[in-house]
């Protein structure tokens, strides 16, 4: 059959234009980069190594994105980012070591500062104003130092606190605390650490002491970063994990891995906290990571036994966490690779959620439901990474880094 000029002519067109429509239907915008602490190789004393993954727009997949940067030392534990998302640091743990990088336009990450500790780091957070580093290390003793930060540089350390029982339980000022997490407020008016008591919780040995083992120490931040401890340290169940504070300075969630639980607290104007009504709540197994949407809606929680995150509607009037429809401990939708004990939400739309996979040597990908905060999971998941990843956070690319998500 012979085709006339006009009807060739619109079949090239029409091919053309569903050539062009596939195409940009398939095409890979970058919204945010992903980086990822692990190691380089499965041994104790391999290199730290930080790889970078660029996240798809449209799916949520990650796919590799600048080369790998040695982390600086051995077994990274904890990564914090800047507000402005120029500056990225992280914990080494097998060196005692905090190095700086910056983080170029297209993810790629240069080493610039790097000071030494004397104690083991275990978490760090960086204030929403850019101006202090806080540091959580130990244990014998358990330390939390704010270092002062000037364009990103790390400098000299202006506060540290030792922590210890004080107050009306300073009886037990003599036991033994094992720090695991630290969050910073928002309004950079409190620094929040938690900790558990070995003298009184202790699996497997022998215990010296009746306290409460799980413990939330708040220091508020005064002038020049200087510290001051709250009257009281608050209980948190058997053994706090976690803490996050949400974006509004009224909240504040601890998952406990020896209960299964998750703690609410309430934010008091003078930082002191007090726990929400009808708590604790209800986790998966062996709860490890907790973060909350940057508009303030919802928390996830990482169960390192179930291999699975936790999604939770908050109240906005109250601060109690509802469980979402999704959020069976195991199988469906939120099922992660094995022993998940971090993660992080996109920031630059806040609809994506991924976890690092200690044992499964990945990272898992969900898509976050803005109405019922549900998750589902991205694309081709879960991903690669090298050994035994311990951290994970991300940072809006391009013009992304200008949308703002308010809570």
């Amino acid at each position: 059959m012979k085709f006339s000029k006009v009807s060739q002519l619109l079949l090239v067109s029409s091919i053309g234009l569903l050539v062009a429509t596939f195409f940009s239907a398939c095409a890979i915008t970058t919204i945010d980069y992903v980086f990822v602490a692990c190691s380089a190789g499965s041994g104790t004393s391999s290199a730290g190594v930080i790889q970078t993954y660029a996240v798809d727009s449209q799916s949520g997949a990650l796919r590799t994105g600048a080369p790998d940067v040695a982390s600086g030392g051995v077994n990274p534990i904890s990564m914090a980012v800047t507000s402005d998302y120029a500056n990225l640091y992280v914990a080494n743990a097998g060196n005692r070591s905090i190095v700086h990088f910056a983080i170029g336009l297209t993810g790629v990450l240069t080493t610039k500062d790097t000071i030494t500790l004397t104690g083991t780091p275990v978490s760090i957070a960086v204030n929403q104003a850019n101006t202090y580093l806080y540091v959580v290390s130990g244990p014998s003793p358990a330390v939390l130092t704010a270092y002062a930060l000037s364009s990103g540089t790390i400098g000299t350390a202006a506060s540290s606190k030792t922590l210890s029982l004080y107050g009306s339980y300073a009886a037990y000022s003599g036991d033994v605390l094992i720090p695991t997490g630290l969050s910073a407020l928002a309004n950079n008016a409190a620094v929040y650490v938690t900790a558990y008591d070995q003298s009184a919780y202790n699996p497997g040995g022998s215990t010296t002491s009746t306290a409460n083992p799980g413990w939330v120490f708040g220091y508020t931040v005064g002038s020049g970063g200087v510290l001051t401890a709250l009257a009281n340290p608050i209980e948190a169940g058997i053994k706090p994990t976690a803490i996050a504070t949400d974006p509004t300075n009224r909240f504040a969630y601890v998952t406990d891995y020896a209960s299964n639980q998750l703690i609410g607290y309430a934010i008091m104007s003078s930082s002191t906290l007090n726990f929400l009504p009808s708590g604790p709540y209800r986790a998966g197994g062996e709860p490890s990571a907790i973060v909350i949407d940057p508009r303030g809606k919802f928390i996830y929680v990482t169960n390192s036994l179930d291999s699975s995150v936790s999604p939770y509607e908050i109240d906005l009037t109250t601060g109690v966490p509802t469980v979402t429809v999704n959020s069976t401990s195991t199988g469906g939708s939120n099922s992660t690779d094995t022993q998940p004990v971090a993660l992080a939400i996109e920031p630059a739309l806040g609809r994506f959620v991924y976890t690092a996979n200690f044992l499964g040597n990945s990272v898992s990908g969900f898509r976050l439901d803005s109405t019922s905060g549900s998750l589902n999971q991205t694309q081709s998941t879960p991903y690669p990474t090298g050994a035994k990843p311990a951290a994970v956070i991300g940072i809006p690319h391009g013009n992304y880094s200008t949308q703002a998500v308010a809570p």
